[in-house]
């Protein structure tokens, strides 16, 4: 199934999510990983009605999970997964933009695949983990890179607003482990590496960090990036394509957004 939160600009509607059958939506009285169910009323949608389709209490993100982008970097490979957060409020969704911040001078793009927890889960074990997850979404972990590399820790340079944007929706019938992940600015493709390169793969992701931390439903985990991060400046189109193994295989599609050294006025939220 394919969830996707919807607001319509031409219309003073607050946001809903939706089951997308085609070019219906299905609305839901309630987020998917709270059980929400179809009311009966289904809506025409276009991609320009689509919004960030997530609302975590927390992004739980890994770093240097794929072997080569921890070499492009000049870091070691981790022993066990590298995690830090992202706060909510970096959030953005389709087409809108991630804002260039003053403080930075290089802020780079890191195309990942987003895990939405389904079922609250806590010290699961990996055979089990992905009973709590709902689906899977395109997500961007936008670096200021001098500042991690100024700061040594990555809260600053990962948690300014703008620099987490997710979507386009949320595919659930997804092997995590066959997928194909694309990072193109400007029709130039940097990254592109499939999933089954992570050191960790999804299962033991969930499983190591519900024992450090409870995943409440509808959190996020973004599980590291491939190697070919590189700078953006202002202007610039940032693709996150998630597609199948194969050219027949299901994926989830491109989340778009754009770069700017200023707001773009639209609500992730």
């Amino acid at each position: 199934m394919r969830f996707a939160r919807i607001a319509p600009p031409d219309q003073d509607r607050p946001a809903f999510f939706a089951r997308l059958e085609g070019a219906a939506a299905l609305v839901y009285d309630e987020p998917p990983w709270l059980g929400g169910k179809t009311t009966g009323e289904a809506v025409a949608w276009t991609d320009v009605d689509l919004v960030c389709p997530v609302l975590p209490t927390k992004i739980v993100c890994v770093g240097r999970n794929y072997a080569a982008h921890a070499q492009e970097l000049g870091n070691e490979v981790p022993v066990e997964p590298l995690l830090f957060l992202k706060p909510p409020s970096a959030l953005i969704g389709p087409g809108q933009s991630i804002v260039l911040p003053p403080e930075s001078n290089r802020v780079e793009h890191e195309a990942e695949l987003g895990v939405v927890i389904g079922r609250r889960c806590r010290a699961v074990r990996p055979e089990e983990a992905l009973e709590h997850v709902l689906g899977y979404t395109c997500l961007g972990d936008i670096t200021a890179r001098d500042l991690q590399r100024k700061d040594v820790q990555f809260t600053r340079a990962k948690g300014f607003d703008t620099f987490c944007p997710v979507g386009p929706w949320i595919e659930t019938d997804l092997d995590p482990a066959a997928l194909r992940v694309r990072g193109v600015v400007n029709t130039h493709v940097r990254q592109d590496a499939m999933t089954e390169q992570m050191i960790w793969g999804v299962p033991a992701l969930v499983s190591f960090i519900s024992r450090v931390m409870t995943l409440e439903p509808g959190d996020v985990i973004a599980t590291g990036t491939p190697q070919g991060v590189g700078p953006l400046v202002s202007g610039d189109e940032l693709v996150i394509e998630i597609g199948g193994a194969t050219a027949a295989a299901r994926g989830i599609g491109a989340l778009r957004v754009s770069v700017t050294s200023q707001g773009n006025g639209r609500s992730a939220h």
